[in-house]
């Protein structure tokens, strides 16, 4: 068996490089820039009001001033501004060159066009050209675009953009006892839910999943499955990868050339876990337990997936304090489904304390994986501890 860490390095050099596609701005929720967007202009393109009020010189506060014009946004004051004067202005207007500072409605007093200030502060109330973005300026976030990140790049001028093209991942369960959700079970079957969270987990991390058709206990049966994966980026298989005699997966993508990388890994949940290539698209195959499965996509298919678009593969851990004693661990690295509750510095972590690999109820009511490493010795309560979010 190797290491949590070994595999996961094994797994991200499948990745192949982020393959660009260009689409508009407005569809680009969520995906991951495979080129920087540019600024085609300034912004604010003008020292802009950043209230309503009046534009005039700092030098002859507190007036009075005569008001000699208007200026709104998208309609600009272009008359003189001789000493002495004032204009009108709106929230977002350009401010006229003479002056240096808007000050708000509220503490001015007007009689007729003429104006006084009784206490105008030390704010300027200018937005200065530029204060945004400036032309030629390059956005390019070390994540999926969210958004603001939208809105910016629109604000720039800029109407289409370089993503990375999401990646299509072929998400495969086998199994004779496997039937569909809103089926009836027959005797000794089960309903299939691995391969829908799964398709949900590559989903969460930018690709777009494929549920194949469910495959039986045959070689020819699985054979025609992996022909329907063809032209997929990543095909994921669960349930068949390790070494009993149902258990086919491993042999039939073995016979179709697939190049293993591992299959055991010191984990839990999670050790019968296979990894490869099979002709241009990586492979992996998750164990057929429900949380071990959701686990493993994690921690390895959705960092995979994500370092394909050219983002950080993550997940990062984040740390908490043990809400109770914990025992020695074993010789596997152990995620153990846990809850959060709010704390002092820290939130606070308790883990159940049942870890069923089988049992889903559980995974979708915990908060997050408790990371401990194996040999990892006794834990009192009040520790910090590593764990990832779910």
């Amino acid at each position: 068996m190797i290491s949590v860490d070994e595999a996961r390095t094994l797994v991200l050099a499948l990745a192949h490089p982020p393959q660009a596609e260009e689409i508009a701005v407005q569809d680009a929720l969520g995906r991951a820039l495979a080129a920087p967007a540019v600024a085609r202009l300034t912004q604010p393109p003008f020292d802009a009001a950043a209230m309503d009020g009046y534009a005039l010189r700092s030098a002859e506060l507190p007036g009075p001033l005569a008001v000699i014009g208007t200026a709104a946004a998208g309609v600009p004051y272009a008359g003189e501004t001789p000493p002495g004067s004032a204009i009108r202005i709106f929230t977002g207007a350009a401010v006229p060159a003479g002056y240096d500072r808007v000050v708000m409605q509220e503490i001015v007093t007007r009689d007729g066009d003429r104006i006084t200030v009784a206490d105008a502060g030390s704010n300027l109330n200018i937005r200065p050209q530029g204060d945004d973005f400036a032309e030629g300026s390059a956005f390019q976030p070390a994540r999926p675009l969210r958004p603001a990140d939208l809105a910016l790049i629109a604000a720039m001028n800029v109407a289409r953009v370089s993503v990375a093209r999401r990646p299509r991942v072929a998400v495969l369960a086998g199994g004779d006892e496997l039937v569909r959700p809103g089926a009836t079970p027959a005797a000794g079957q089960i309903i299939s839910s691995n391969d829908i969270a799964i398709a949900a987990l590559a989903r969460e991390a930018g690709a777009e999943p494929v549920v194949l058709p469910l495959a039986r206990d045959t070689e020819e049966s699985l054979r025609d499955r992996f022909a329907e994966a063809e032209g997929c980026d990543l095909i994921v298989t669960i349930g068949g990868a390790s070494v009993g005699d149902h258990d086919l997966v491993a042999k039939v993508s073995a016979d179709l050339g697939m190049q293993r990388s591992f299959y055991k890994l010191a984990m839990r949940p999670g050790k019968p876990l296979m990894a490869g290539r099979m002709g241009d698209a990586a492979m992996l195959g998750l164990p057929g337990n429900p949380v071990s499965a959701v686990v493993c996509a994690k921690l390895f298919m959705q960092p995979l997936l994500r370092a394909m678009q050219g983002l950080p593969p993550g997940p990062e851990p984040a740390r908490a304090r043990l809400a109770a004693d914990l025992p020695p661990e074993g010789n596997r690295q152990h995620y153990l489904r846990a809850r959060l509750a709010p704390g002092d510095t820290l939130p606070l972590i308790a883990p159940f304390a049942e870890q069923d690999s089988a049992r889903l109820w559980l995974l979708a009511e915990a908060d997050a994986l408790l990371v401990r490493p194996a040999h990892d010795p006794a834990r009192k309560a009040g520790e910090i501890m590593e764990f990832l979010p779910l």
